[in-house]
């Protein structure tokens, strides 16, 4: 007989084993649970001869256990010490975009527990389930680290955009319109901006008035959104052929109701 034990001082984490080792359909496991001390102990008892199998069954169990009650946990303690410069929103934040990524991740993160579970098993007849957390899963911990990198370098990114936009939302409605309308011809992300009269308006001789300074860039774009910021149309008619991209988003949010989505292309430009 094969038996294991794992040492629990959380009621809440207790309750939620004992559930989940009963509704595992597990041949010929019993199990006891028994108060010591500090620690309950959940005694775990394999009568079978495929010992491989138990312990695959045994780290698999802690390895739900470690994401359903300490995943967060960690991920709320890497941020607090290693971005205490960010407000509580600003974690709340990072913490469900870490959340999001690690949803499209979670066979790497899976196998990272369950390996070192697996190897502490082989070679240990009792854990206790905090310490083997805290200090046995640095593989996992630096793994949870690197998500937090993506998630903060995203939310940065994210939040510099919307800056981006608010200020040029600002700009725009506190400015009279310089013309009543152009129209953006947006074939697969190259932009052509027209007049009235469908005479083409050429971007390079606005770009000398640019009205805006960023980071972040949408290309050859770039030159269309400075002319429309440059003439502040008062009605802008998107001609789009294709995809709503990020730079249609872009002109969406920074114009507002002067944008107006068509999908036909005017007769050909002069």
């Amino acid at each position: 007989m094969n038996s294991f034990c794992i040492k629990i001082n959380n009621d809440n984490i207790l309750d939620y084993l004992l559930k989940r080792i009963k509704e595992i359909n597990f041949e010929e496991l019993v199990y006891s649970k028994n108060k010591f001390k500090i620690y309950e102990n959940v005694i775990i008892h394999y009568q079978g001869k495929d010992n491989e199998k138990f312990l695959s069954f045994l780290s698999e169990l802690i390895t739900e256990v470690i994401l359903e009650f300490y995943e967060e946990k960690l991920i709320k303690q890497i941020l607090n010490y290693n971005y205490f410069y960010f407000n509580e929103y600003e974690r709340t934040e990072i913490l469900k975009a870490c959340i999001e990524i690690m949803e499209d991740d979670e066979k790497d993160r899976l196998k990272i527990i369950e390996k070192a579970a697996y190897e502490y098993l082989k070679e240990n007849k009792s854990m206790i389930l905090e310490g083997f957390v805290y200090f046995r899963l640095k593989e996992y911990v630096s793994y949870l680290d690197n998500i937090i990198d993506i998630a903060v370098n995203q939310f940065i990114i994210d939040r510099e955009y919307t800056e981006f936009i608010n200020l040029l939302r600002i700009y725009v409605n506190s400015k009279p319109s310089g013309c009543d309308v152009l129209h953006l011809i947006y074939v697969n992300g190259e932009s052509v901006i027209l007049d009235d009269n469908e005479n083409i308006v050429s971007v390079s001789d606005n770009i000398l008035n640019a009205k805006y300074l960023s980071d972040i860039s949408f290309s050859s774009n770039d030159f269309a959104l400075n002319t429309l910021l440059t003439m502040l149309p008062e009605r802008i008619e998107i001609h789009l052929i294709g995809i709503e991209d990020e730079f249609i988003n872009t002109i969406k949010l920074i114009f507002e109701n002067r944008v107006s989505l068509l999908g036909t292309v005017l007769s050909n430009p002069k």
